[in-house]
């Protein structure tokens, strides 16, 4: 395979873990493309993404999104310098198309090939907006999927896991109180516009971890399984009381209840290890308020939060072409053409 000589590498990636298909074009850390087509409103019938109705739109959308993001950068696909995708984690027959396209593209172009880790590359997005990412520096990601805090000493090959979620993510828990709540799906956005109106104070819902048993063995772990439950039990017994059930002021309450826990435990992750830069992605670091929050709390710390515009949070092409560009720049040694799709591999994993 032929790999052009450049400081700045023209990257394309591919990014097709869930409900989203992602084409991103990148030059260095300069985003020239960010192709979305997303499946959400064909899953939001069923409150939740269905893995085949997921597949199948993929299969659909991924040539014109790529011809739509080649379009838009100004190239053909026989300028880029390499083809990067997403290899894990994800859904597992999502993953397999866009696993599958790269690896065509990287045939047909004698391209090499880069399959990365999803989170990672939720990670390196924010160089896009941001500039090259502090070494080391700490990375909170959170999601539908994932709430995990990660020291990241090399974005390309170092990233250590420090806490994660041991049930409910973040992004799981808006998507089921919104439905509880009657707001729809997906759950992040409507409650994150629903809680505008309302009270953050008006109902104490619990944080979960982070009482001083906990912290002794889950100090930088996430729970909101029981913060769900919480909320299903107030609303159900304002119906019972025959109550009008305050839907702002729930949605306010539970979003500053998952807020609070999450910055509180990002910064004394950050503050044990003498860390002072946060890099916040996945897509509930979308949220107003987690953003507001973190800002606010962090600059009494003295540590710098990083958070990358909304559109670069959410599932993209572009996470996945700057971390592959990255990997070019760094010379990392390209995927094997017969690179498998990982549905759960691991973040240490970074390059399949």
């Amino acid at each position: 395979m032929v790999l052009m000589a450049s400081s700045e590498p023209l990257v394309l990636g591919i990014e097709t873990s869930c409900d989203e298909t992602g084409i991103g074009i990148v030059r260095g850390h300069s985003l020239l493309a960010d192709a979305v087509a997303s499946s959400v409103e064909e899953h939001a019938r069923f409150g939740g993404v269905v893995p085949e109705v997921a597949s199948r739109a993929h299969l659909e959308a991924m040539v014109p999104t790529i011809e739509r993001a080649c379009d838009t950068a100004g190239i053909a696909l026989r300028d880029v310098d390499a083809i990067a995708v997403t290899a894990g984690p994800g859904l597992a027959g999502a993953l397999l198309v866009g696993v599958a396209a790269a690896k065509a593209l990287a045939i047909g172009l004698d391209k090499p090939l880069y399959g990365v880790n999803h989170l990672a590359a939720h990670v390196a997005v924010d160089q896009l907006q941001h500039g090259a990412l502090p070494e080391p520096c700490l990375a909170m990601l959170v999601s539908g999927g994932h709430s995990s805090l990660l020291r990241v000493g090399d974005v390309t090959g170092d990233i250590q896991p420090m806490g994660a979620t041991i049930d409910d993510a973040a992004g799981e828990a808006f998507d089921k109180v919104a439905r509880l709540l009657g707001l729809g799906f997906p759950g992040g956005p409507v409650i994150d516009r629903t809680a505008v109106s309302g009270s953050s104070i008006a109902i104490d819902f619990p944080r979960g971890l982070t009482t001083r048993k906990d912290l002794e063995r889950h100090r930088f772990d996430f729970s909101f399984s029981g913060l769900k439950t919480a909320v299903a039990r107030w609303v159900e017994a304002r119906e019972r009381s025959g109550e009008p059930v305050p839907v702002a002021d729930v949605a306010a309450s539970f979003q500053e209840a998952v807020c609070d826990v999450l910055v509180r435990k990002a910064l004394d992750a950050a503050s044990s290890e003498g860390i002072d830069e946060i890099v916040i992605g996945g897509g509930v670091a979308a949220n107003s308020r987690l953003r507001v929050l973190a800002e606010e709390r962090a600059s009494k710390l003295g540590i710098r939060i990083r958070v990358p515009r909304p559109g670069l949070c959410t599932d993209n092409g572009a996470m996945v072409a700057a971390l592959g560009s990255e990997m070019v720049a760094r010379g990392r040694t390209p995927s094997a053409l017969d690179l498998p799709a990982d549905s759960s591999q691991p973040v240490t994993h970074v390059l399949a």
